[in-house]
C-alpha cells in the first residue's frame, strides 16, 4: 500500500507498544518513524510505516492489539526526515522571517491550513481538528488539520515555536505617558493619541511645512480630516502616539493595523524645527515595541523615495528597503525582533 502515518491512543501498560509493533510486523509493516505524545485520553503512539496492507486492515490489527481511536492516513517520503532536525530548520527560518509564522507552524505540525486571527480575547476552540496558538493577548494563529486531531504535545510544541518569533519581553511603556530626553537635552512627553488632542494635532499640521506633510501623506495635506483623525484614535485600528512640549504637540507617530494581522504599518509627522533631534527615532522605537506587544511579527513603512530622513531613521533601526511598482515609492520592512538597540 505504501507509506502510512498511523496514530493510536494506548493505555500506559508495559508491553503495549511492543504489541502494536508486532501487529504491524505481522502485516509486513516496516516502522520508519515513531513518536510518543501525551493527550487528554492517554498516550498517543504515532508510527510512520511502509506497509503493504490497506488502511482498514491496519486499523483493525491495531485495535485488536489494544489501540484506541486508531487513525491511518497516507504519508509521503519527505515525512521520513529526522523530526528534531526538521524542527530546528524551521526554527532557523522563523528567526529570519518571523512574519511567516503561520506558514511555518503549518509545516511544523503538517496542518492543512494556518492563518492569523485576532480579537479582544483568543481562546482554545473545542474542535480537536483546530488548534489556536496564542501569540499575544489579541493575536493568535489558528491551525486546521482534518485527518489527525491535534494532541497536547503538539499544542506545546506550537506554543514554544511561536515564542521564537517574539523578542524577549520587556516593559515598553506603550500604554502610558513617558518622558524622553532628546540629543540636545530638551525633554518631551510622549503619550497615546486620544480625542483630546484634536485641536493640538490640527495646530501641528498648520506649523508643518508642505514638504513635511507631503512626506507623511504623499500630498501636502493642509489639515487632517476629522474622519482620519478619529481613525488614528481608534485602538481597534491601530496605536498612535503624540509628543508634547510646552503645551504643543510637536510630533505624531502612527501604528496602523493592516488586513494581514501579522503586519502593521508605521508613519510619522514631526514638526520641522523638531526634526533631526532624535524625536522621530524615539517614537519609532516605542511603536515597534508596541507592535511586538500586540503580537505583530513585522512593521512596514511606505515612503516617497526622496524622503531621506525617513529612510535613514528606519535603516538605523534595522529595516531593509525595497522598491515598489511605483518608482517614486520605497517600502521599508522591519521584523520586530530585529530593531537595533539604542
Amino acid at each position: 500500500m505504501g507509506f502510512l502515518r498511523i496514530r493510536t491512543t494506548v493505555d500506559e501498560r508495559p508491553g503495549r507498544l511492543a504489541s502494536l509493533a508486532s501487529a504491524l510486523a505481522e502485516r509486513g509493516g516496516n516502522i520508519l518513524g515513531l513518536s510518543v505524545q501525551s493527550d487528554t485520553d492517554g498516550t498517543v503512539d504515532e508510527f510512520v510505516t511502509d506497509i503493504p496492507a490497506n488502511p482498514e486492515t491496519v486499523r483493525e490489527a491495531l485495535e485488536a492489539a489494544g489501540g484506541r481511536c486508531v487513525q491511518v492516513v497516507p504519508a509521503t517520503a519527505h515525512e521520513l526526515t529526522d523530526e528534531p532536525t526538521r524542527a530546528l530548520l524551521l526554527a532557523s527560518r522563523l528567526r529570519t522571517m518571523p512574519w511567516r509564522l503561520p506558514e511555518l507552524l503549518a509545516e511544523l505540525l503538517r496542518a492543512d491550513d494556518a492563518r492569523w486571527i485576532y480579537g479582544e480575547a483568543v481562546s482554545d476552540l473545542p474542535d480537536p481538528t483546530q488548534l489556536v496558538v496564542p501569540v499575544a493577548p489579541r493575536r493568535a494563529v489558528r491551525l486546521r488539520r482534518a485527518d489527525l486531531p491535534f494532541t497536547l504535545t503538539e499544542a506545546a510544541r506550537a506554543a514554544s515555536f511561536a515564542r521564537l518569533a517574539q523578542p524577549a519581553t520587556e516593559q515598553s511603556g506603550s500604554g502610558a505617558e513617558r518622558g524622553v530626553k532628546l540629543a540636545d537635552g530638551v525633554e518631551v512627553t510622549i503619550r497615546p493619541l486620544t480625542s483630546i488632542y484634536r485641536e493640538a494635532v490640527r495646530d501641528l499640521h498648520d506649523r508643518c511645512s508642505p514638504e513635511s506633510r507631503r512626506f507623511r501623506y504623499f500630498t501636502s495635506m493642509p489639515t487632517l480630516p476629522p474622519r482620519a483623525f478619529d481613525k488614528l484614535c481608534d485602538r481597534n485600528r491601530g496605536h498612535s502616539l503624540v509628543a508634547g512640549h510646552d503645551g504643543q504637540v510637536v510630533g505624531m507617530a502612527n501604528l496602523m493595523f493592516t488586513p494581514d494581522p501579522g503586519i502593521a504599518e508605521v508613519a510619522f509627522l514631526v514638526e520641522d524645527r523638531w526634526q533631526g533631534r532624535g524625536l522621530g527615532t524615539a517614537m519609532a522605537r516605542m511603536l515597534v515595541r508596541a507592535a511586538r506587544d500586540l503580537g505583530y511579527a513585522e512593521v512596514r513603512a511606505t515612503m516617497l523615495s526622496d524622503n531621506a530622513k525617513m529612510r535613514r531613521l528606519l535603516i538605523s533601526l534595522g529595516a531593509t528597503l525595497g522598491y515598489t511598482e511605483d518608482p517614486g515609492v520605497v517600502e521599508a520592512r522591519l521584523p520586530v525582533g530585529a530593531m537595533v538597540s539604542a
